[in-house]
């Protein structure tokens, strides 16, 4: 009997992760329907390493990739480059990486809460929840930093719990967090927060392993060593602070409203400098950012604004989960003294925080890290609810309704997803500039310049993406222009192409003087050109409006 429980076990899981598999890998290539400009930035930089081992600026092997002055960082890049040995630069190559994370972050859910909870078949439901997860399946298929993170994590926490019991685990979880901390921003103050809480709470059997197992213990100064102090120093670094820069709360514009504030006021004596501060504001802020990622409108029923992360007015956790996520939660605290739960608890807190610390909230992907502790959670509630029930039938009928209306919502998100969104916001994703390098890469030797608009991004990016541009090429390139504006990095042309702000490119043209003998291509937004020129094409995002024209002269 036993044995046949464990294959029936075995035999659900892997469907699980076959169904993971398949919402995260089907029409990968294709949908999203484009890659955005990180995702090309991540894939060019990858393929520039594996070519010349430096990026797109020169720099060999770097920690903190400059890409658009954005600085990114390494571990999402350095995997890319490894998928792109495989199968080439494309957009498999690019998304591969995330998309095989959340298969993995499945299946280490399972393990988690296997472990956590001692019950296989609470396990399978956790680990079912978050295969089918809207929130998971969306940030699981685009190239995502923070989906990778997510992963990193979770292994990391599993590792640590079998760590302390079986000595070489404890290395790897450290492993795997201080990956995370290489992968995205989240996690550098997530993580090291999350660590501090599991040594608190695991600090007696910590000393006795250090005490113990000096092997592992040197291992894990080691992982120490090389990882995490290369990430206390990047933290602390212009480039490693320049993404919350953009981000924080306490922007330029923010000081400047308080300064305001403070003159403007009516307030007497020092009142006002005690209300308009920088304190008052970040806290004000910041708690108002954190609530509301909690809140049921976000999560069930509205979801985030960023069309990238999640469909528009739905919510990125089902419906379904509500009565069984709060009984989950009744379940956590009634069980508190377990310190497992105080560690899922202290996760969903700390993964919040970088969130609240920035703007645009709530956000979908700056909080990935929560999860899969709403989907645990759930889990949790369920079988509590199964513990009340105790009859069989009754728990056979609610067990089938549950998995019944849980494929219900599972197929109406996916059928959206698949269809109309990708259909309805191709926009979003910078469609269009894979048809435009195809075009480009056809009539090439036909024309001596092309003018190409950077109304939707930074196209030289797509351009040395989709044609395949050979890094050293590219980086001793003498018609090669960039330079540094505003905190960013800008490329105004390289080889025969010239990129140009979309508002100016009518006066510029019009202004131009043309080489004798020159044929030139215009590539800009619709109706943005002199009415001299001939249009030869137009370039049509997924809805049918127009996304480029074409144009010589």
């Amino acid at each position: 009997m036993r044995i046949f429980k464990d294959y029936k076990i075995g035999f659900l899981l892997l469907a699980i992760l076959v169904l993971a598999s398949f919402l995260r890998f089907y029409q990968i290539s294709s949908n999203p329907p484009s890659l955005n400009w990180d995702e090309v930035s991540h894939g060019y930089n990858a393929y520039s390493i594996l070519r010349t081992g430096q990026d797109e600026w020169g720099e060999k092997m770097p920690l903190i990739f400059r890409a658009y002055g954005d600085y990114k960082l390494p571990f999402y890049i350095y995997l890319t480059s490894l998928s792109i040995s495989s199968f080439g630069l494309n957009e498999l190559a690019v998304r591969f990486p995330s998309a095989l994370a959340g298969i993995l972050a499945v299946f280490f859910t399972y393990l988690l809460v296997r472990r956590i909870s001692k019950n296989e078949w609470l396990a399978l439901l956790a680990s079912l929840l978050l295969a089918v997860s809207p929130w998971h399946i969306f940030l699981s298929r685009p190239a995502f930093e923070a989906n990778l993170a997510s992963f990193l994590i979770i292994a990391g926490f599993y590792f640590f719990l079998i760590g302390l019991r079986r000595k070489w685990f404890l290395p790897l979880s450290l492993l795997f967090f201080g990956l995370s901390l290489h992968t995205y921003n989240s996690a550098r103050v997530m993580v090291p927060l999350f660590l501090v809480v599991l040594i608190f709470l695991y600090g007696r059997e910590l000393g006795s392993f250090f005490k113990r197992n000096l092997a592992p213990s040197l291992v894990v100064f080691l992982i120490f060593l090389f990882l995490f102090i290369p990430f206390l120093n990047s933290l602390i670094s212009q480039e490693g602070q320049a993404r919350f820069s953009w981000v924080s709360v306490l922007d330029q514009g923010a000081i400047n409203r308080i300064n305001d504030n403070r003159t403007n006021s009516h307030l007497p004596s020092v009142l006002p400098l005690l209300v308009h501060n920088k304190g008052t504001y970040f806290s004000l802020s910041f708690s108002k950012n954190f609530f509301s990622n909690l809140s049921p409108a976000y999560l069930f029923f509205k979801g985030g604004n960023n069309y990238q992360y999640n469909l528009q007015d739905r919510g990125i956790v089902y419906p379904l989960q509500i009565p069984f996520l709060l009984v989950g939660l009744y379940s956590l605290f009634k069980g508190f003294r377990k310190r497992e739960y105080k560690a899922l608890f202290f996760w969903w807190i700390l993964a919040l925080i970088p969130a609240a610390a920035t703007r645009d909230n709530p956000h979908v992907l700056r909080t990935i890290l929560v999860l899969p502790v709403p989907q645990i959670l759930t889990a949790f509630g369920f079988f509590q609810i199964v513990e009340w029930i105790k009859k069989k039938k009754f728990v056979f009928i609610l067990s089938f309704f549950y998995l019944l209306i849980l494929f219900f919502f599972t197929f109406n998100f996916t059928r959206a997803y698949f269809t109309d969104y990708r259909k309805d916001y191709s926009w979003s994703w910078q469609y269009g500039y894979k048809e435009i390098a195809e075009f480009i890469r056809e009539e090439y030797d036909n024309y001596d310049k092309f003018f190409i608009t950077k109304k939707y991004g930074e196209p030289h990016e797509f351009l040395l993406f989709y044609l395949k541009w050979n890094p050293q090429k590219y980086l001793d390139d003498p018609y090669l222009l960039r330079y540094s504006k505003a905190d960013w990095y800008w490329v105004d042309g390289f080889d025969k192409f010239v990129f140009l702000n979309d508002w100016e490119i009518k006066e510029k043209i019009e202004s131009m003087e043309k080489e004798k003998g020159e044929d030139y291509l215009l590539i800009t937004s619709p109706g943005n050109y002199p009415e001299n020129l001939e249009k030869i094409e137009t370039i049509y995002f997924l809805d049918g409006k127009p996304a480029f024209e074409i144009l010589k002269w």
